[in-house]
């Protein structure tokens, strides 16, 4: 089975075949929901059996935690996907808080019917693809008169584009059509009906909305969900609103569709938390126990000394400011993900009530178990395979195979990147913030003993964070082979210390506002490379224009070839000309903004708050957790004519605003030896007619 789709009749599944698709109509299919009641569980199941959408119940023993053993729980089968969510909702009022808890509710449509009849939705030979693409602008204004098909521009009448778009279709028959947004489908199906043309995108007529947009907040960060659709017979891929298309690649999404049984339209839409919480949740079941509608963990008692030593992160050596020459970083392999396996923490086994007397987590106290967890066995095969893709990665030959291979790998990382902070979210199905603190506990540890072997070997840590560490040779020591030490560290640990770059030099950026060194900005030259890493500056932010980017990277070449903080400015002199004399590109200036709120919401008139006023002008409705994407040409206005959207073309941008950019670009290339923006500011004037009013 490939995708699935709910219709009134039952659910329709289709499967690929070596020479398209087969569709079959499943009309027996009841989705399920379990509850329980903290008594009477045999009166809750007569209750629920008189809701008009429920069509069986029954009384069954299953497992509500993973540390429970099989109580008596109401199994409901109910008529439509949709009851699923109205049938929990009713038995939740009906007792006091608490009386009775509701099971495997808020499943995904898709994935719930893999679950429930055991079927995989991997498909049995690789899905081809079309792509379809219409600019936002365009779009918001229902003009099709240019499209991208397969990256190929069509423009022209919009007829003859409708009827490009359905010829491409029709010779393709894609398995997953993928669209630069979602309502790229509702409007040409209703732009077609205007022009009297025939379209059909799926496998069969029609079209769904699954979903409506939404505007959410995660960790203080707003963002928007746009509506989601379908068509019959193809999983759709929403360009706007997917993470693992355009983070990984198909053979990455497919990966992660084997692992997880979510097909690959809900996978493309999905949170890496959503597709982590989906492979939990297999097993789960496979270990007979019930997915939680709620979370009610409760937190276990910790007295005050605990509660300040568990309440920290992990561990961060201040950085030397400064350059620093022959310096190595090192890894350890997917620390969090091998903590958690190799130490066996899981929230099942954390602080169990068999080893009380333990105190196994170290400067916390915690105990824990002996008997292997769930997230181990979750996530160990995720490593494993991991591991075991990069060895082939660093064999292969072929370039299709490396991509591939690398989609993967990449689909993995952020499975496991994200497995440590979900079991401190408070939402998370199976979490528990003694999981979270366990974790950090190890790793705090496993940072400091790393760094005490690596200075008894000869080496000086310059800098280190959570789980790389930097270190550069003492002057006044003998240094012992980094590999052999290394691999002592991972003997003394249990996880792989892998030696990740050696650089020749690599510099460590202060803070804008004082002199201590950021823990996330540095950039450095890689040895034996013509490359150069950059972590945190300018050129790796993506609200930063791309002129402002190049020219970045360009002063740390100049920084690498002089060392001289004048030769650096003098460069930069040369692209300031340049930016004055109107030679720059706008198109390569423009920047792009995630907005945060309604222009109307925003305190002050910001360059956001004018493009979103542009682009209401335009027709365009930008919603809160959307981009906005637009060049400033004239920053001394305080009116929508600040900016002009990027959209819009344009042709003329104010130096002032952007040489002050690349004045605060080369800051970040010079503060690591001393240079602040004043120091860059008065060179530039005392070796130019310029005033400093120029540079902002």
């Amino acid at each position: 089975m490939f995708t699935v789709e709910y219709l009134d009749d039952g659910v329709r599944t289709w499967s690929l075949t070596a020479d398209g698709a087969e569709c079959e109509l499943d009309e027996t299919y009841r989705p399920t929901l379990y509850a329980s009641a903290s008594s009477a569980v045999d009166a809750l199941a007569d209750r629920a059996a008189a809701l008009p959408y429920v069509t069986t119940t029954s009384v069954e023993r299953h497992r509500t935690a993973f540390r429970d053993d099989p109580e008596p729980v109401v199994r409901l089968d109910v008529e439509r996907i949709d009851d699923v969510r109205r049938a929990a909702t009713r038995i939740r009022r009906w007792g006091d808080p608490g009386e009775y808890r509701l099971y495997n509710v808020d499943f995904s449509r898709e994935f719930r019917y893999c679950l429930e009849t055991g079927t995989a939705p991997v498909p049995e030979r690789d899905p081809t693809t079309l792509e379809l693409a219409v600019s936002p602008v365009a779009l918001d204004n229902d003009d099709l008169s240019t499209v991208r098909i397969d990256g190929d521009v069509h423009s022209g009448p919009v007829p003859e584009i409708l009827d490009a778009i359905q010829t491409r279709v029709d010779a393709v028959d894609p398995d997953v059509l993928v669209v630069s947004a979602g309502d790229l489908v509702p409007t040409l199906y209703e732009v077609a009906a205007d022009h009297d043309r025939e379209l059909q995108l799926g496998r069969r007529p029609g079209w769904q909305q699954l979903a409506g947009e939404s505007t959410y907040t995660s960790y203080g960060r707003v963002g928007h969900s746009p509506a989601r659709y379908d068509v019959p017979g193809r999983a759709l891929v929403d360009r706007s609103n997917t993470f693992f298309y355009t983070e990984t690649n198909l053979e990455g999404c497919l990966d992660l569709v084997r692992r997880s049984w979510k097909p690959l339209q809900e996978l493309s839409w999905a949170s890496i938390g959503n597709v982590l919480t989906a492979i939990q949740i297999r097993e789960a079941l496979a270990r007979d126990v019930l997915v939680p509608w709620k979370s009610w963990r409760h937190e276990q008692f910790k007295t005050a000394r605990q509660l300040q030593d568990a309440d920290r992160g992990g561990f961060t050596f201040s950085p030397s400011v400064g350059v620093h020459e022959t310096v190595h970083e090192l890894d350890f392999s997917s620390l969090y993900p091998n903590i958690i396996c190799e130490y066996n923490v899981s929230p099942d086994k954390i602080r169990c009530d068999c080893h009380a007397d333990r105190e196994d987590v170290p400067g916390l106290g915690y105990s824990v178990c002996d008997e292997r967890g769930y997230l181990p066995d979750v996530l160990q095969p995720l490593v494993d395979d991991r591991d075991a893709i990069k060895d082939e990665i660093a064999a292969a030959t072929d370039p299709e195979r490396i991509r591939e291979l690398e989609g993967r790998s990449s689909a993995i990382k952020w499975i496991l990147v994200s497995c440590f902070g979900y079991q401190g979210f408070s939402n998370a199905k199976f979490g528990r913030i003694e999981c979270h603190e366990a974790i950090n506990a190890y790793a705090r540890e496993i940072l400091l003993d790393a760094k005490e072997a690596l200075e008894a070997a000869g080496w000086r840590v310059v800098h280190g964070i959570v789980d790389s560490i930097w270190v550069t040779p003492r002057p006044d020591a003998t240094q012992r082979p980094l590999p052999a030490v290394a691999a002592e560290i991972t003997d003394d640990v249990g996880i792989r210390l892998e030696y990740e770059n050696e650089y020749d030099w690599i510099a460590f950026v202060p803070r804008r506002d004082s002199d201590a060194g950021a823990l996330t900005k540095y950039f450095g030259a890689v040895a034996d490379a013509e490359a150069y890493k950059y972590r945190g500056i300018e050129c790796r932010q993506r609200s930063t224009p791309a002129y402002v980017a190049d020219v970045q990277r360009d002063l740390v070449d100049c920084f690498d070839a002089h060392r001289s903080p004048e030769a650096v400015c003098d460069r930069l002199a040369r692209e300031l000309a340049r930016l004055r004399a109107g030679e720059v590109d706008p198109e390569r200036l423009v920047i792009d903004k995630r907005t945060s709120k309604a222009a109307g919401a925003y305190g002050q008139y910001t360059h956001t708050v004018a493009a979103l006023e542009r682009a209401a002008d335009a027709g365009r409705d930008v919603h809160p957790g959307e981009h906005v994407r637009y060049v400033v040409v004239d920053d001394e206005k305080s009116s929508r004519d600040r900016v002009t959207l990027a959209a819009e073309s344009p042709t003329d941008y104010d130096p002032a605003f952007y040489a002050d950019l690349l004045v605060r670009a080369a800051e970040s290339v010079l503060s690591p030896v001393g240079w602040r923006r004043a120091d860059v500011r008065e060179y530039l004037a005392e070796t130019t007619e310029a005033t400093l009013a120029r540079f902002g």
